[in-house]
């Protein structure tokens, strides 16, 4: 039988303790950041066009994580027959949150920037906790001098408006934003459906500027291995999952919820087929507003996506 250490030392119960992502250790100095995996905050909503409420996101992200700090060996999957994120072997940090200025987005955004290059700079994989979504823009930004990059964006949303009223960096923004970085080498857009922010002719850029979209019921149709067939192989993907991109049965708490989204598995299923097709370097989660859930499950499933996911992608860092 082996050794997982619950006999020994603090039984660490999940509402013990401080707050912290998968209640890790926190570093807050970027410049001494000596980790696999570094998880920043970025509690910005000034750039939504409905409900606000997404600077929440990263508190309540982390407070349900704490739910999966079981396992001082990893977390075991039996369908799998692997243990994920064994502690000794996958090393992550919150490096706790970016400068917010308040009424200042330009200025906020700038700061992600800067610090998310930080935190590239230091060798770990960034894992960024929104927000709304407009925060992916100077996330995919701070890539600029470690790309090339590909971006798979999981949304409700296609994200691809280029300015309104003079707007250019709101959370309709980031997917325009980032097909016009040159180190981003293109985009599939996995999950739009129904009632969208962007126009006719948002659809028609998209696509002439060589993006793949898929709605939930044309990834449904096609199956997973053919959505996953048309994502170029062997690239450095940045994922950016917009929990609006679920279903809203199972993730109320957002501040555009659109119905017809994906379940669980849809999703885990993609991406973990993602990580087995190329190096997933970078990872967000935007658009969690907690006050909007109550019962906290989109919180919950947010931080049960992320650990999973990376669970993937250090595995298959091993493996290789």
């Amino acid at each position: 039988m082996a050794d997982h250490g619950y006999e020994g030392g603090r039984l660490d119960l999940p509402f013990v303790g401080h707050c912290t992502f998968g209640k890790r250790p926190p570093v807050t100095d970027w410049t001494a950041i000596d980790a696999d995996v570094a998880v920043l905050g970025i509690p910005i909503d000034t750039g939504t066009q409905y409900r606000s409420g997404a600077r929440f996101g990263p508190r309540g992200i982390r407070e349900a994580s704490t739910l999966f700090s079981f396992g001082h060996g990893g977390a075991y999957d039996h369908e799998d027959d692997v243990t994920y994120l064994p502690m000794d072997k996958v090393r992550i940090v919150d490096a706790g949150d970016v400068d917010v200025v308040h009424t200042d987005h330009m200025k906020s955004l700038q700061n992600t920037e800067q610090a998310v290059r930080q935190l590239i700079r230091s060798g770990a994989m960034p894992v960024m906790l929104g927000g709304d979504h407009s925060v992916s823009t100077p996330n995919i930004a701070a890539f600029k001098e470690h790309g090339p990059i590909y971006v798979i964006q999981f949304d409700a949303h296609l994200d691809f408006v280029d300015e309104r009223h003079g707007v250019r960096f709101g959370h309709g923004n980031p997917m325009r934003r980032a097909s016009e970085m040159d180190h981003v080498t293109g985009l599939t857009q996995l999950g739009i459906r129904n009632v969208s922010s962007t126009a006719r002719e948002g659809y028609i850029d998209a696509r002439d500027r060589g993006s793949s979209i898929l709605s939930v019921r044309q990834i449904r149709a096609m199956g997973k291995e053919a959505v996953l067939a048309q994502i170029p192989e062997g690239k450095d993907y940045y994922i950016t999952i917009d929990i609006d991109g679920f279903d809203p049965s199972i993730a109320p708490g957002t501040g555009t919820p659109s119905h017809g989204g994906f379940l669980y598995y849809d999703v885990m299923e993609l991406l973990q087929g993602i990580s087995k097709r190329g190096r997933i370097v970078g990872v967000d989660v935007v658009e969690v507003a907690p006050a909007y859930d109550p019962a906290g499950v989109t919180s919950i499933l947010a931080a049960q996506v992320l650990l999973n996911l990376l669970g993937y992608v250090f595995h298959e860092r091993q493996a290789g």
